[in-house]
This record gives structure tokens, C-alpha cells and sequence, in this order.
């Protein structure tokens, strides 16, 4: 990894993921859904339950940033590997591709992983992670041709014009995926941190958008932000679902 391989920055959004997700060997009988609200029912109601995964972009702010170094001072570099994991997770190496990093971590662990389809991309990519420890899955991925080419296919999709490296440096913004994994605990996984991030125990039948786990997840960042007076709370939510019928 001497010399950095960089993507296109993804846009947040259904459809881009969608297409992701199926490139790389996810059924579609899971699909993206557009999050309106965390709080209005009738904004989530196109959603059908349980939701597997949030895929989340939010900016970096100073609130958020002096929380991610504090909380990241006190934890060692994560070096899990095995099937034992409660999640798999990729330390990120490939510059703006915390987009379909992202989406591999929403896609590979919990629920999901059952919609995995034989032989595809994301079978091979979980497959040959499980064993490997922090470093060498991170080369893995870094040099596998079928996520970069899988990344690449889907990078000119979506509303926006897909912006250049020094562009997508100073956005600032960070795509964090919020799983519930199969020990019902609420990880938040994103690639730029020291590891995967336990962030408590779900009951049953609570799922990624039930209001402890959006405590626990997303609502957590926001109210770093407003605890400290900031006022920048954009962030883009999609959740992983069964395809509605």
C-alpha cells in the first residue's frame, strides 16, 4: 500500500447502494431505503422490518471529532480476526472509499449476511477476511480488483457530480454503518476508526431503527454536536430492509 489507491466519493443513496450491493453478490431480496426521519412513524413506514443496517454520511465536526479522539485514546488498534468476531471489520486504506466500505459492512455482518449469494464477490471478500487479522484484511481489500471495479461501476450514479480527491478531502464527511450483529449488540463500524465500536445490547425485537438503537447510534452523534452548541446536524440515512412485497 506504498502508493495510495483512491475512488470516486459515493453519493448516499438508494440507488447508487442498491447497485452496489448487487454488483457485488447481495440479494436483492434486501434492498436500500431512504430514511426520512428518526422520529415520525409515518416517515419510516415504507420501511419494511426488521431494518438490517444504517448506512450513514455525517460531517466530521469539531464536537464530533474531539469525541472520536477521545473515545479512540483509550482502545488499542483493534487485531480480531476468526469466526468468532461479532463483526468483521475493515481498517480503511483506499482513500474515499469509506462509501462502499460502508456498504460492505452493512452487507457482510448480522442478518444480512445471509442474502449473501453463492460464488459472488461479497462471498469471496467475507470469506477470505474471517481469518485474517487487521493489516492483511486491509490489504485484501485493497487489492481485490472486483470491489474496485465493483466501487467504479456505480461511482457516476446518483444526483450529484462525482467530485475529484482534493474536492472530497475538504467535505469533511464520514459514511459510518450501524449494524446489528448476531450477538444483538448495535456495532458501529467505520473504517476510519481503531476498530468496530460496541455500542450496547438490543433487545430481540428491537432492530438498526428502533429508538434504543438510534439512541445508541446516530442520535449519539447529533447530540454531541448539539452538547456542545453546534448547529451542523445534516447527515444522509439509508437502511438496509427485506424488499418490500
Amino acid at each position: 500500500m506504498a502508493e495510495a489507491k483512491h475512488f470516486t466519493v459515493l453519493e448516499n443513496n438508494p440507488e447508487v447502494m442498491n447497485a452496489l450491493a448487487k454488483r457485488l453478490g447481495l440479494s436483492e431480496d434486501l434492498q436500500f431505503y431512504d430514511v426520512y426521519s428518526l422520529d415520525e412513524p409515518e416517515l419510516l413506514a415504507h420501511i419494511p422490518r426488521p431494518a438490517c443496517a444504517l448506512l450513514v454520511i455525517l460531517p466530521l465536526t469539531p464536537a464530533w471529532d474531539r469525541d472520536r479522539r477521545a473515545e479512540d485514546s483509550t482502545v488499542p488498534d483493534y487485531d480480531g480476526s476468526g469466526d468468532q468476531e461479532p463483526v468483521i471489520w475493515f481498517k480503511q486504506t483506499i482513500t474515499h472509499a469509506c462509501g462502499s466500505i460502508g456498504m460492505l459492512h452493512c452487507a457482510i455482518n448480522g442478518s444480512a449476511a445471509k442474502s449473501i449469494l453463492p460464488g459472488s464477490t461479497l462471498e469471496r471478500l467475507r470469506a477470505d477476511a474471517i481469518p485474517l487479522k487487521r493489516s492483511d484484511r486491509a490489504q485484501m481489500l485493497y487489492d481485490s480488483e472486483a470491489f474496485e471495479d465493483a466501487h467504479q461501476s456505480v461511482a457516476a450514479m446518483g444526483d450529484t457530480v462525482p467530485v475529484g480527491l482534493e474536492e472530497g478531502h475538504r467535505l469533511g464527511q464520514h459514511f459510518v454503518a450501524f449494524v446489528k450483529a448476531d450477538d444483538g449488540h448495535l456495532w458501529e463500524l467505520e473504517g476510519s476508526r481503531k476498530g468496530p465500536l460496541d455500542r450496547g445490547l438490543l433487545r430481540h425485537d428491537e432492530d438498526v431503527l428502533s429508538p434504543r438503537a438510534l439512541d445508541l447510534g446516530l442520535r449519539r452523534v447529533m447530540n454531541i454536536e448539539k452538547a456542545a452548541g453546534g448547529s451542523d446536524l445534516r447527515f444522509s440515512c439509508i437502511a438496509l430492509a427485506p424488499r418490500a412485497s
